[in-house]
């Protein structure tokens, strides 16, 4: 059988997604350029594979720099943002220029190349809604600084896509996985750092937020499924299928740890959405991508101590 698209150039390769993207094309037999600045991602993440990549460490701020090392590839996933939130709030200029100014350079080049582009939206842009599951037509509210780059990022997409780049944005719910960073991720990180250290979850607010908590590894392949997929333009919902509430997820996990320990209850935090449920009909049909891995099955891959 022969590949049609053979290289592929990751931004934000040495990150948390970035890496499991870069390893799974190496896997199956890309080429891979893997691009970061490396501010916030570690070569320890592409170890594995740091033989068989391409690594060039480039801004995407960096246009003619990124120029050059997107030369020559047959598509581009793009995962290099900044994607913390509380952060957002302290710096929510640096968010705009990395997350929405960043990747509006991708779109450049891609246009430049007739490059086609897989990248990482968010299920930030919606912020609070009324009506659930979510579709990918509800109304855009982001509620912080980071959502709001994303959200920017997406309407660069739109204008790049109407000049006949082909562009799919995923927007992610709540991604977790091996490799994550507890210091600018999400609460999965935070809970497993305080269960290693035999202490208790701490719980932002009531503990009613309901997520979609969704296995890295499935991220992964609906990226390149969408790459694959004869889509030319999409923003598509990436989500697990079942939904969990801050609350729900601190048992779990403290189950699992087999430790005796109640959660600990902080106050809320800014910019905080309370019900995020996606609904994935349309990467269902579009892309023929369905969430594998269940919240218990992806917990107990990534802290193995809690196989007991």
């Amino acid at each position: 059988m022969v590949t049609v698209f053979v290289k592929f150039a990751v931004t934000g390769a040495a990150g948390f997604i970035g890496s499991h993207i870069s390893k799974f094309l190496i896997d199956n037999d890309h080429e891979v350029v893997a691009i970061d600045n490396l501010e916030r991602g570690s070569l320890e993440n592409l170890s594995e594979i740091q033989n068989q990549i391409s690594f060039q460490q480039t801004d995407i701020l960096d246009y003619q720099n990124l120029e050059k090392a997107l030369k020559n590839v047959d598509g581009v996933f793009h995962e290099a943002a900044l994607g913390s939130v509380p952060q957002s709030f302290k710096d929510p200029e640096k968010y705009f220029q990395v997350n929405a100014i960043g990747t509006e350079n991708i779109f450049k080049i891609a246009q430049k190349n007739n490059i086609k582009v897989v990248y990482a939206s968010s299920s930030s842009v919606y912020g609070n809604q009324k009506t659930f599951p979510i579709k990918e037509s509800a109304p855009k509210n982001p509620l912080n600084p980071y959502g709001k780059s994303k959200l920017q990022a997406e309407e660069f997409a739109q204008k790049y896509s109407k000049s006949g780049v082909k562009i799919i944005g995923l927007r992610y719910f709540n991604v977790f996985g091996i490799g994550q960073n507890p210091n600018y991720s999400g609460v999965i990180p935070k809970f497993i750092e305080q269960l290693i250290n035999k202490k208790s979850p701490i719980i932002e607010g009531d503990g009613n937020q309901v997520r979609n908590f969704t296995f890295v590894n499935d991220i992964v392949e609906a990226n390149y499924l969408a790459f694959k997929s004869d889509v030319d333009f999409a923003f598509l919902n990436i989500a697990a299928g079942k939904t969990v509430s801050i609350n729900e997820l601190s048992k779990t996990m403290i189950n699992l740890s087999g430790l005796d320990l109640e959660p600990e209850y902080v106050s809320k935090r800014e910019g905080d959405i309370k019900i995020s449920q996606a609904d994935i009909s349309e990467a269902k049909k579009l892309l023929n991508w369905f969430p594998k891995v269940s919240l218990e099955e992806g917990l107990k891959k990534i802290f193995p101590s809690m196989n007991n």
